[in-house]
């Protein structure tokens, strides 16, 4: 109870401010996002409230903002081009219990299987592509375009250099409003993105019939969003609990993404996740509870419906401006110091990761491709065996695994004599390949007429060779 009441009252002023700023932020990328899945902007606003809202109580990284994301946007395309938005929520219900089943039976604990590198570059790559998409609100646009974008910018840095009760974005979007709001200046707004709702989202089954045709037809999609949205998510906790340095329950967190996700589709909405952009501002304006990500939804629904009229005038540039500054915070600018002192594999492994993220668009793909590469280097850089040998006597040291059978295998090939002993001491026999190498280069020396002593097996060695020869 203490717990939670410190997550939900223990920074409640800076929470709220913080959540004020997040909710602004959220507008432009969920109208963005809705033009990408080929969706009403109503799906993303209603999913970004509904699932910011919910994920506020059912997450298990507080101050972690979740809403419609374009990576998820990204995966849907194709089934709402072809089935419509019906599958599309069904599709959003069945992630959802894809999500709480998988956070259920611990998928957060692969979360150790992700390497320094590809962290590094999963970081750098989201920093670039958050910088990236504002672009096509200032290329082409006016000199003034440019001026409040760049006097934003200046702004949100200098603030909080003189001034902290307030955070520096939320103050830096009020100012620059109003002096465009003053000066008449034309410059692109929030409302040219798309209408707003004007009621908030309502309960209702999809339209779809219950058959297994329907499931053949989800389920790919249910599936790819549940892996694309749990792997944000939790790559983004990770990214906050090294920020603020905290913890958090990240299989506590792959649950409540699921929760957030099934009820998000019986009110409309696209399946969401963690956003890492508005997470960064949140963590950065001073969010740190659960009560900055309520109010980041709640605010945004207010806006919306309470404030729409005065919301629509928000300039772009200024938002722009906000979000090249996110952009800039959540660049790791010491991977430069990484590139140069690190292990060329590792540094191979970072770029990698950042080039396929940036080429697909798709953050799953390119950690998962980071992951993979990273652990072909490390099977390469561990399977290295020596085989010496001194009278008769061979010593083998280094792993025995299926990645350095090959190299054991022909340190046997031309051997003479009665007699030889092949010594264990300095080695770990770890799969089935392992123990199959061993018996070959036995039966293969014993047809020669050598008699092969195996000695020096470690107790789990020779447990798993007992098992297996």
């Amino acid at each position: 109870m203490q717990t939670l009441k410190l997550e939900w009252f223990g920074n409640i002023r800076a929470d709220i401010l913080a959540g004020i700023v997040v909710g602004l932020a959220l507008i432009p990328e969920a109208l963005a996002f809705a033009f990408i899945a080929g969706v009403d902007p109503r799906v993303t606003l209603y999913a970004s409230f509904t699932i910011a809202v919910i994920i506020a109580f059912v997450g298990g990284r507080p101050g972690m903002v979740s809403a419609a994301t374009g990576a998820m946007a990204l995966v849907v395309v194709s089934l709402v081009a072809e089935h419509g938005l019906q599958y599309l929520l069904a599709a959003t219900i069945l992630t959802g219990i894809i999500q709480f089943l998988l956070g259920i039976f611990g998928v957060a604990n692969l979360m150790r299987f992700i390497p320094n590198s590809v962290m590094l570059g999963f970081v750098n790559a989201l920093g670039i592509m958050i910088f990236l998409a504002q672009m096509p609100y200032l290329i082409g646009g006016s000199m003034m375009t440019y001026v409040f974008a760049v006097v934003t910018l200046i702004l949100v840095y200098a603030i909080p250099r003189f001034f902290t009760l307030i955070p520096a974005p939320l103050l830096a979007i009020i100012i620059m409003t109003v002096i465009a709001f003053i000066s008449g200046v034309n410059l692109q707004t929030i409302g040219d993105l798309g209408t707003m709702p004007s009621t908030l989202p309502v309960f209702f089954l999809p339209d779809i019939p219950l058959n297994f045709e329907t499931l053949k037809i989800i389920l790919p999609y249910s599936l790819a969003l549940a892996i694309v949205g749990l792997l944000e998510s939790l790559l983004t906790a990770q990214v906050l609990d090294d920020m603020t340095d905290t913890s958090s329950n990240k299989n506590k967190e792959a649950r409540g993404q699921g929760i957030a996700n099934f009820i998000n589709g019986f009110f409309g909405g696209l399946a969401g996740c963690a956003l890492i952009g508005q997470s960064v501002i949140n963590a950065k304006s001073g969010g740190r509870g659960r009560l900055s990500t309520f109010v980041a939804g709640a605010f945004l629904m207010f806006l919306i419906i309470v404030l729409g009229d005065v919301v629509i005038d928000i300039p772009m540039p200024v938002l722009v401006g906000v979000m090249i500054m996110v952009s800039a915070t959540t660049f790791n600018w010491r991977s430069f110091k990484f590139l140069k002192q690190a292990p060329k594999s590792e540094s191979i492994v970072m770029i990698v990761t950042v080039a396929i993220i940036l080429y697909t668009h798709n953050l799953a793909i390119g950690v998962i491709l980071g992951v993979i590469l990273s652990s072909l280097f490390f099977v390469a850089r561990i399977s290295r065996v020596v085989v010496s040998e001194e009278s008769g006597y061979y010593s083998v040291k280094g792993p025995l695994f299926f990645a350095s059978t090959t190299k054991f295998i022909q340190s046997f090939e031309h051997i003479d004599g009665k007699k030889i002993t092949i010594d264990f001491e300095n080695s770990q026999i770890w799969d089935e390949s392992a123990v199959g190498a061993i018996l070959k280069v036995r039966q293969k020396l014993e047809q020669k007429g050598i008699d092969v002593q195996i000695s020096g097996l470690n107790s789990s060695s020779q447990e798993l060779y007992k098992q297996l020869m």
